[in-house]
């Protein structure tokens, strides 16, 4: 059976940063369902050649007052990350890392040490595919997590309920499944967690944890956070918010009471395993449907890694024009900064970068592509020819008749045709 290229580009953009022509041919012979389990594959796979990690100090050391500039080390944790998810042969791996990002929330201008951020990032990227109860024990003991929701200071005498709160509103369950009172209760039970800065290791501090009974969510006894954490991702509301959280990232946004969620949280809830949401999600008939094909805006992380995974690009080219913070820079003004989301509810999505400042960015942004990149077969093409071209590099299905009426009433100048591609609608439609 035939598979249209817009399907399989649809597939990239969604389960990766896009695809380049000869993936995106390549998944055309391959076909659509053995495509979107090779990305799945990915989740779980060996990746050579990876970008190395920068220096990060260590908490053992930064604590002690010494260490390198931490300012510098983010920037450079960021350019690490932007040049991983460009280079990734493994797309979905990267594509679910940020993700979760968005799904559990931290940032740097809080947590304030890189290291805590790279090592959660890691959490997602080895353990974000496995069992959903178990990536949530281990990022809520994680030490970015304690110090951005205040948990490492959770006394019994003044119990914080910040965590306690986002864990049920924001990780597990949703809004209208908890009370206030299963709010107080969860942060009773999870007293007593704490962070040891020596070492920037969870600790459990027995003297300052509240023992008594609890009743959370219709449990009783003397709760721990673990369980408190154990029940969340167990309860009825949990099977049905992460695959509409997951079906709204990868496909359209909806509700836990959307039909397509009835249909996931069986899947779901059977042992929890992402790996088995999302091969439901790709293959849900719905997911290439004329709504998810049209359903999303990428995101400015998604759509600068797009960029430079289209041309081959690197961190380090734009690193020579604009110095080692450049892409940290591009990616503040469009108004997504990886590892520093600007609240405890991380990123709106779809069109909340869309305004006329980040036109400007995105203008801005372009034309240093086209000045740092290698654009020789764009420029030797015939004219009709190069508008197609692009479309094809960027893995756009292809323009609308306004959009290829303006590329190609400037289809002979490079320095105008580019930017504009990159910019249009289609580009930014994901």
């Amino acid at each position: 059976m035939t598979v249209d290229p817009a399907i399989i580009g649809h597939l990239y953009r969604r389960a990766g940063f896009g695809a380049t022509p000869a993936e995106r041919a390549a998944g055309v012979t391959r076909g659509y369902a053995a495509t979107a389990e090779m990305l799945l594959g990915g989740l779980h796979a060996h990746e050579p050649n990876i970008p190395a990690v920068p220096h990060l100090t260590p908490p053992s050391v930064a604590n002690r007052g010494q260490g390198g500039n931490t300012y510098e080390e983010y920037v450079n944790l960021v350019a690490w990350w932007v040049e991983r998810m460009a280079r990734t042969p493994n797309p979905m791996r990267e594509k679910l890392t940020l993700l979760l990002h968005g799904q559990f929330p931290t940032g740097f201008d809080k947590v304030g040490l890189p290291y805590y951020m790279y090592r959660q990032n890691e959490i997602f990227r080895n353990e974000g595919a496995g069992a959903f109860d178990r990536l949530t024990q281990l990022v809520s003991i994680d030490p970015a997590m304690l110090i951005w929701l205040d948990t490492g200071s959770n006394q019994r005498t003044s119990p914080n309920e910040n965590f306690a709160r986002e864990l049920m509103e924001r990780f597990t369950m949703g809004i209208g499944n908890y009370s206030q009172r299963d709010v107080r209760e969860a942060a009773r039970a999870l007293t007593g967690w704490s962070l040891s800065y020596p070492e920037g290791q969870f600790q459990f501090n027995n003297y300052s944890h509240d023992y008594g009974e609890k009743i959370f969510l219709g449990y009783r006894g003397d709760l721990n956070g673990e369980d408190i954490v154990t029940i969340a991702t167990h309860s009825d509301a949990a099977m049905r918010w992460l695959p509409a959280r997951m079906w709204s990232f990868l496909a359209y946004p909806v509700g836990p009471g959307d039909p397509v969620v009835s249909d996931l949280a069986p899947i779901f809830a059977k042992d929890l395993n992402v790996t088995d949401l999302l091969r439901a999600i790709l293959h849900h008939p719905a997911f290439i449907s004329a709504s998810a094909r049209t359903g999303l805006v990428k995101q400015p992380i998604e759509w600068v890694a797009g960029i430079l995974r289209a041309f081959h690009l690197s961190v380090q080219d734009f690193a020579v024009v604009g110095g080692a913070g450049y892409l940290l820079s591009v990616l503040s003004n469009l108004g997504q900064i990886p590892f520093n989301p600007p609240t405890v509810g991380g990123w709106s999505s779809n069109q909340f970068w869309l305004s006329s400042a980040s036109s400007l960015a995105k203008l801005n942004f372009a034309q240093t592509v086209l000045q740092v990149g290698k654009f020789g077969a764009v420029e030797d093409a015939a004219g009709p020819e190069r508008a197609p071209m692009l479309a094809d590099l960027l893995g756009v299905d292809s323009w609308t008749p306004r959009t290829l009426t303006v590329l190609n009433r400037v289809r002979d100048d490079v320095a105008k045709l580019i930017p504009l591609a990159l910019t249009a609608p289609e580009n930014v439609a994901n």
